[in-house]
């Protein structure tokens, strides 16, 4: 539940209060900061990550319901940009070679090299499993969203994000541990139907298995 003290403030931001803005980064930057930088080993990147999260809250205010926790909203947020920067990360990192696995390539024996055909395949078929993921990861967030069940918002990025325990986080959701027990049955299997779906084998993420 959103303290009086956040709700107040939101009506200020809402009000166009720019010292509540300065206010609301002081509040929150630190915390937000904190938990961007242990989920990014890139740490050039927190900076723009908590800047993009103050950004995609800026932007959702006027749907925002001050009834939400303000501290919950800001972190489901950033957890979606951390995502969003591994996510390009990965890509670049896949995508992106150097002049030592260029020599390497060159020095080996062709029977053994993958020709450009196939590395583009393989590619190309890594950047559909994590598209048809992504967008079943977000649906079922924008489903959650949509009535209001925030705890399960929480505990999705608790333990997809943070990796943490069924009990710790009942415990921390204030949900019993066979409720999200259930949520990560139900996550698992929008995400493994979202795969079949997309003639993707779900065996490439073994976190889908039981």
């Amino acid at each position: 539940m959103t303290t009086e003290s956040d709700r107040l403030l939101i009506a200020r931001v809402r009000g166009n209060d720019q010292a509540a803005w300065v206010e609301l980064d002081k509040r929150y930057r630190g915390r937000l900061t904190a938990y961007v930088r242990r989920r990014l080993k890139d740490h050039a990147s927190v900076e723009d990550v908590v800047q993009e999260t103050f950004i995609g809250f800026s932007n959702s205010l006027a749907n925002y319901d001050d009834k939400r926790d303000l501290q919950t909203w800001l972190f489901t947020i950033a957890a979606h940009k951390v995502t969003d920067q591994l996510r390009k990360i990965g890509r670049l990192r896949y995508q992106t070679g150097t002049d030592t696995d260029d020599e390497a390539m060159a020095q080996s024996p062709d029977d053994r090299q993958r020709v450009a055909s196939s590395l583009a395949r393989s590619a190309e078929r890594r950047e559909r499993e994590e598209d048809a993921l992504g967008h079943a990861l977000r649906d079922l967030v924008r489903d959650f969203q949509a009535k209001g069940e925030w705890a399960k918002v929480m505990a999705l990025e608790l333990l997809y994000v943070k990796g943490w325990g069924n009990t710790e986080v009942a415990a921390t959701v204030g949900r019993s541990e066979q409720d999200v027990a259930n949520l990560k049955f139900q996550a698992k299997k929008r995400l493994h139907d979202a795969l079949t779906a997309a003639h993707l084998s779900p065996a490439v993420f073994p976190e889908l298995q039981e």
